[in-house]
C-alpha cells in the first residue's frame, strides 16, 4: 500500500554533512518500496491539514529548536491521531525545551567520542528494522551517549557493546535503537546515521526502511513484516 512521508532536516544547531546523503537514501527507499517522500527544511509544512496527509515524519539529523509553538501543537495533534515519528541520529539533539518531543524521541543526546567501529547487539529480531540482522552488527559510526536509558518505556531493538569501542559512558545498558507507542502514535529512533557512508550500507538502509514502515503503520496500514532493502 502506497503512502507519503515527510523527511524533515532543518537544523538550528550543528549541521551534519551527511544530511543530503540521508535524504537521497530515503528517497531511493521510497522509489523501491512504493511510498512518496517529501523532503523539506520548511517548518511551515507542520500544519494540521498537511500533516494529516502523511503516514510518518522523519526527523533526519535535525538539531536545536526547529518548530515554533503552533507547529509543535500541530505535530502533537498529528501524533495523537496515530501519526508516525522516525528520529535519525541527531534527532536526539532536537527540541530540548519541548517536553512532548522528549517523550517522543525517548532520550536526549549528551556527547559522543570520535567516529569508530563498534559492535551492536541485536536485542529484538521481531521488528522490521532488525529482522534482517544477525546476533551482532559491526559497523563504523558516531556512537551517541544519551542522558538515560529508554528502558522500560521503550522497546529496545539494538544496544551498543561499550567494550568494543572507546568513549561510551552509559555502561552495560546502552540502547542504540528503539521504538514505542507514544501519545497515540508510533515512535522509532535510531542513533546511527552520522556518516555519509552509513546511507550506502545495505543493512543500514534496510534498518531505516523497517523503522519507517513500522512508524507509518499506524496510519497507512502497511504491513510490519520485514522487507529487503
Amino acid at each position: 500500500m502506497s503512502f507519503e512521508i515527510i523527511v524533515f532536516s532543518r537544523t538550528a544547531g550543528f549541521r551534519h554533512d551527511s544530511i543530503g546523503d540521508g535524504v537521497r537514501a530515503v528517497q531511493w527507499l521510497g522509489r523501491e518500496h512504493d511510498f512518496t517522500v517529501t523532503a523539506t527544511e520548511d517548518a511551515g509544512l507542520f500544519t494540521p491539514d498537511r500533516l494529516a496527509e502523511v503516514a510518518a515524519v522523519v526527523f533526519l539529523n535535525t538539531s536545536g529548536e526547529v518548530l515554533d509553538a503552533a507547529q509543535q501543537r500541530a505535530f502533537e495533534s498529528y501524533i495523537g491521531n496515530g501519526g508516525g515519528y522516525v528520529g535519525v541520529h541527531a534527532a536526539a539533539t532536537t527540541g530540548y525545551s519541548w517536553p512532548f518531543y522528549g517523550r517522543l524521541v525517548g532520550a536526549y543526546f549528551v556527547d559522543h567520542p570520535e567516529v569508530q567501529r563498534a559492535t551492536i547487539r541485536v536485542e529484538d529480531h521481531d521488528h522490521p528494522a532488525t529482522a534482517h540482522l544477525g546476533a551482532t552488527w559491526i559497523r563504523r559510526d558516531e556512537w551517541y551517549n544519551h542522558r538515560c536509558s529508554v528502558r522500560p518505556a521503550a522497546r529496545v531493538l539494538l544496544s551498543v557493546d561499550e567494550a568494543s569501542y572507546h568513549g561510551g559512558t552509559m555502561g552495560v545498558d546502552h540502547p542504540h535503537a528503539w521504538c514505542a507507542e507514544v501519545a497515540g502514535g508510533r515512535s522509532f529512533y535510531t542513533a546511527g546515521g552520522h556518516t555519509s557512508e552509513s546511507y550506502d550500507e545495505p543493512d543500514f538502509r534496510t534498518h531505516l526502511l523497517g523503522g519507517i514502515r513500522w512508524a507509518a503503520g499506524g496510519r497507512s496500514g502497511v504491513d510490519d513484516a520485514p522487507v529487503a532493502g
